[in-house]
C-alpha cells in the first residue's frame, strides 16, 4: 500500500517533465518555420525551378464530381459483408479481362530505361517492381472512383501483377524459397508505398515527394532534381488519366501514359476515346 503514493507521485513528475518537453518542441518548430518564412519572404530571387504547391488542406484526386455509391439490396450487402461479390453493372469476366489489359499498359507502355536512367535506379527486378507499382497504384486510384465495379476491377489489378511478379522471378530462376522472401517482401513494399502515394497525391508537393523518396527511390535519392521530375511526372499522369472516361475504362482497361518528359508538362492532352464492340472486347 505504500508505494502507491510513491508510484502516483513519480507518474505525476513525470508527465508534468513530459508536457514540459512537448511544449518546448512545439515553440522550437514554430520559431523554425517562422525563421523559414522570414528567409523565403528576405530573398525573392531564390526562385525554384518549379511552382511548388502547397496546401494544409486535403482534397480529392478528381475534380469533378465524385460517382454516388450504388444502392444494393440487403441480400447483396449481405453476401458482401461474407466477402462474395454481388451482382455489378457489367459482366464480371469482361471486367477481368479489362484489369488483365490495364495491368499490361502499366508492364508495357512504360519504358522503363528512362526510369532507370533519369532517377539512377539499378535495372533490376526489385526496380522494375517499384516502377510498376506506381502506375498500377495510380490506375487503382483512378478505378476506385468507379464504384463498386472499379473496386472489383482494383482486385483483379493486382492480383495480375503478382502472377506477373512471380512469373518473372521464376524466369529468372529464383529458388522456391528466395522466392517466397521476396514476394513477403514486396508485398509489405506495396501497400507501404499505397498509403504513402495516397497521402501524397491529396496532399502538397512535399508529402508527396517524401512518399517517392521512400518508395521509388528506397531513401537513397540525393539529387532533388529528380525528386522534382518524379513529382510533376505523378501529379500531370494523375491529371492525364482522370479525363479518361470510366465506362471505357471498365470495358476495355486501355490507359496511355504521358512521357516522362516534356516540354511543356503543365499541359493537359487531348484523350483519346477507345473503341471496342458491343461485347466490350
Amino acid at each position: 500500500m505504500y508505494r502507491r503514493p510513491l508510484q502516483f507521485a513519480v507518474r505525476s513528475i513525470h508527465a508534468t517533465a513530459t508536457r514540459r518537453k512537448v511544449l518546448q518542441q512545439e515553440a522550437c518548430l514554430a520559431r523554425t518555420l517562422v525563421a523559414c518564412q522570414l528567409a523565403r519572404t528576405s530573398s525573392p530571387s531564390l526562385t525554384p525551378c518549379r511552382t511548388l504547391h502547397r496546401t494544409a488542406q486535403l482534397f480529392n484526386v478528381k475534380d469533378s464530381p465524385q460517382h454516388s455509391e450504388e444502392e444494393v439490396g440487403a441480400f447483396t450487402k449481405l453476401i458482401e459483408a461474407i466477402g462474395f461479390t454481388g451482382p455489378l453493372k457489367y459482366n464480371k469476366w469482361k471486367i477481368k479481362i479489362a484489369a488483365l489489359r490495364m495491368y499490361t499498359c502499366c508492364v508495357e507502355r512504360i519504358n522503363y530505361d528512362d526510369f532507370f536512367e533519369r532517377c539512377t535506379l539499378p535495372d533490376t527486378l526489385n526496380s522494375w517492381f517499384l516502377v510498376a507499382q506506381l502506375h498500377v497504384w495510380m490506375c487503382l486510384v483512378r478505378m476506385r472512383q468507379e464504384g463498386r465495379a472499379g473496386k472489383y476491377m482494383c482486385r483483379y489489378i493486382v492480383h495480375s501483377m503478382w502472377e506477373d511478379v512471380e512469373q518473372r522471378s521464376k524466369i529468372m530462376g529464383i529458388d522456391a524459397i528466395h522466392r517466397k522472401e521476396s514476394m513477403k517482401a514486396m508485398t509489405e513494399t506495396f501497400y507501404a508505398a499505397i498509403f504513402g502515394y495516397d497521402e501524397g497525391i491529396l496532399s502538397d508537393d512535399c508529402v508527396l515527394a517524401a512518399a517517392l523518396w521512400r518508395n521509388l527511390f528506397n531513401r537513397q535519392c540525393e539529387d532533388p532534381k529528380q525528386l522534382e521530375l518524379m513529382v510533376e511526372y505523378v501529379r500531370k499522369q494523375m491529371q492525364y488519366i482522370d479525363a479518361f472516361d470510366g465506362e471505357d475504362l471498365l470495358l476495355t482497361g486501355e490507359v496511355k501514359w504521358r512521357p516522362l518528359l516534356e516540354e511543356n508538362a503543365q499541359s493537359i492532352l487531348k484523350v483519346s476515346t477507345p473503341t471496342y464492340n458491343d461485347a466490350g472486347l
